[in-house]
Parts: structure tokens; sequence; C-alpha cells
């Protein structure tokens, strides 16, 4: 096997407890406006005044746009983006959790290149740099402050997209556990599994041949020796960390655990991308409106189940960091993990109705990108029994072909 490796990542991470009193320091550092991303919830929260205040003490104008919503509207977007223009920001800053992220993504790009966000869906459209980005997460799931990627809703299609280009990684991203202290545990759970899955994907997605041009024509190249590093890493901080992050929101030791693993398994699928549990995921959130990571984490046992003949090696090595007996004892590990901190175990306690399960398979099939990178081929037959399996919770049947 030839040795490859390639990653993406912020200009600077800024890892660990009290960082986020740097943030008035590294935006003086980019910028002389800044427009400040959060949410509602957010916009009165005291740690959030705290850095505005640190911000404005940094001699920097600041304009807050506190109105974020859940999943990213498109057209949220473009709101946003023209509520912004006449304060002229040099400087974008999200704060909050991914959807804030993602939301100052988007603006960075709107404010830059201008147009719709369609005309950014896919990889490598973005033209060029954006407005420099500063990101800090207040959960520690998504990973979207070190990712090329911003996740939004489009209504007309019914389903969420993707902008994919390297010009979208943060120029700094902050991460300060300390932030995350006041997620309640369905939070914690449903992002930190989030996290998991994420780290997952990435170190068992496809590993393709890397020809000499792969990182120029993919966001997303596949597994690879470096991201392989990041993942592995995640997934022991965060089987060692998230169960405990649920149950006592005050230990600071597993709430770094779990905010660490989310931004390496950001850094890791940044470059290797994720595979089949998202793909099924976009039309079950479609449906379902429920949190993408308690769909996403509902899939991942059928998906790993389905993908075992080719992950044999991954999971042997994913038992090291998980302290199991082997790599038979993964999947099942996995899944009992999940039900634990209380992921729903079947796609119908997440509310999928039976008759939509066609509906969904057809749909995840056509996330070429997504499928593409699932190490072990997928065609419909084999989607619709996946899906199927994964609406009765018979995690055996998802195994055969």
């Amino acid at each position: 096997m030839t040795l490859f490796g390639t990653i993406r990542a912020p200009r600077e991470l800024i890892f660990g407890s009290g960082q986020r009193h740097a943030l008035g320091r590294v935006a003086a550092s980019l910028g002389k406006r800044a427009l400040i991303v959060t949410d509602a919830r957010l916009a009165t929260d005291d740690a959030f005044l705290d850095m505005i205040a640190d911000i404005e003490a940094a001699g920097l104008a600041v304009q807050v746009a506190g109105d974020t919503q859940p999943d990213v509207p498109v057209a949220t977007t473009l709101e946003g983006a023209e509520a912004a223009r006449e304060f002229a920001p040099d400087l974008v800053i999200g704060i909050g959790g991914g959807s804030c992220l993602d939301m100052a993504k988007s603006l960075a790009l709107l404010l830059t290149h201008g147009g719709h966000p369609r005309d950014y869906y896919g990889e490598f459209l973005v033209p060029g740099p954006v407005l420099p980005l500063i990101a800090v997460p207040t959960t520690a799931g998504t990973g979207s402050e070190v990712t090329p990627v911003a996740v939004l809703s489009d209504d007309e299609r019914q389903l969420k997209v993707g902008v994919s280009s390297p010009h979208l990684i943060p120029t700094v991203a902050i991460c300060d556990p300390d932030l995350t202290a006041s997620c309640p545990p369905g939070l914690t759970a449903i992002a930190g599994a989030d996290a998991l899955t994420h780290a997952i994907e990435a170190f068992t997605a496809i590993r393709r041949d890397p020809v000499p041009g792969i990182a120029q024509d993919r966001v997303f190249v596949g597994k690879n020796a470096i991201s392989d590093q990041f993942a592995l890493e995640a997934i022991g901080l965060l089987w060692t960390g998230l169960e405990a992050a649920c149950g006592d929101g005050a230990d600071a030791a597993a709430r770094a655990e779990v905010m660490m693993g989310a931004t390496l398994a950001g850094l890791a699928f940044g470059v290797a991308g994720t595979a089949a549990a998202h793909a099924i995921q976009y039309p079950v959130g479609a449906l379902t409106h429920t949190p993408h990571g308690a769909g996403v984490a509902c899939l991942m046992p059928y998906v790993m189940a389905w993908n075992a003949p080719a992950i044999g090696g991954e999971l042997d090595r994913m038992a090291g960091v998980m302290g199991v007996a082997d790599g038979e004892q993964v999947i099942p590990a996995i899944s009992d993990l999940f039900g634990r901190i209380g992921i729903p175990a079947t796609l119908e306690t997440l509310g999928l109705e039976e008759d939509r399960l066609d509906w969904v398979a057809e749909q995840s099939c056509g996330i070429a990108r997504l499928i593409q990178n699932n190490p072990r081929p997928l065609e419909l037959p084999d989607m619709r029994r996946l899906v199927g399996a994964a609406f009765r919770g018979d995690l055996a049947a998802s195994t055969r072909s």
C-alpha cells in the first residue's frame, strides 16, 4: 500500500479550557469590523456577551446576527447577507453549534462572492477565498469549526445540501470545552454521537488510488494515512468521554475529551468524507425532522454491519482504542453505547413511516458523493434491505447481500 495522506485545516487551531478569552486578540489580528453570527438563545448568554465585550475592547466594531435557525434554511442566508451588507464586515465570527458555524461560513461566502447558495452546491465551486472566519463552537459534534463544509436546508429540494470547498475552512478555530458545560444531556448525546459517526465513517471510508491531483479533484479523497490518525484518536476520546459527559455535564475532563474528539473527527472527515449513514440520513431527516446526529447514529451500527466484510482491519484497530476484545465486538459495543445515551435504535423509533422505505432507499442511492465513499458497494436492492433492517432493528439482516 502506498503511504498517502492529506489534511486541510484552519490556519490556527486553539484548544483548551478558557481559550475563548483569546478571541478579542485573535479577532484584532484579522479585521476591524466583525459580524458575529449566533442564535437567539446564545445571544443573551453571559459567556457570549463576555466574548462580545472582549472583541469590542480589542477595538473592533461589532454587529450581531443573532437569528440563526436550526439546519440553516437557504432563505435565511440570503436575508442575513443582505442585512449585513451596509455594515460591511471584514471579518465573520461564528459562535454556537454547527448551525451557527455553517451560517457564518455561508454569510462569509455570500458577502464575498454574492449570488445564491445554490450557485455553490457541490465541491470546489467557491471561486476563491472568503472573508476571514473565526469559529467558536459551543457544542461538540459537527466539527464545522475545522471542516470545508457548510450544510444548508433547501426547501425547494426538501433535502439538506452541502457547499464543500477548502475556502470555507475557518481561518481560526477556538475550541473551549468550558462552553459545552451547559449543554443538556440530550444535546450532548446527539452531538457527540454525530462526532463519533463522523470519525467512524472517515476511518472506514473507501481508500482510493492516490493518483497525483486527487486532492485537487476531490474535496473528500477517502481514508488516508493522515485522516486515519485523527479518526482513530477521535474514536478513542469519544468512546472514553461521551457517556461520562452525558451523565455528568460538570465533568470537565469528559467535556474536553468529547470536544477534542469532535474536532479531530472534523479534521478526519474534512478530507476523508462520510459515507452511507450520512447518505441515508438526508432523506430520513427530511421526512422525520429529527436531529441529524440522532439519525446518523441510529444508522451507524447497521451500516457498519453491512460494511463489515470490507473493514475487518479497521474494526480490529477500533477495538484497540476502545478496549474491547476484538473487532467482532466493536459494532455491538457502539450500538450499546448509543442505546445507553438515548439514541433511537430504529428508524421506526425515529418516526419514519414504513411506506416511505422505498423512497428513502432510492434517494439515498442518489447521493452519489457519499455512496461512492462507502467501502462496500450499495446497489438499490442492498440499500432497500439495509434501510429495512434499520427500520425493524434487525442488525443481522443488514449484513446479508
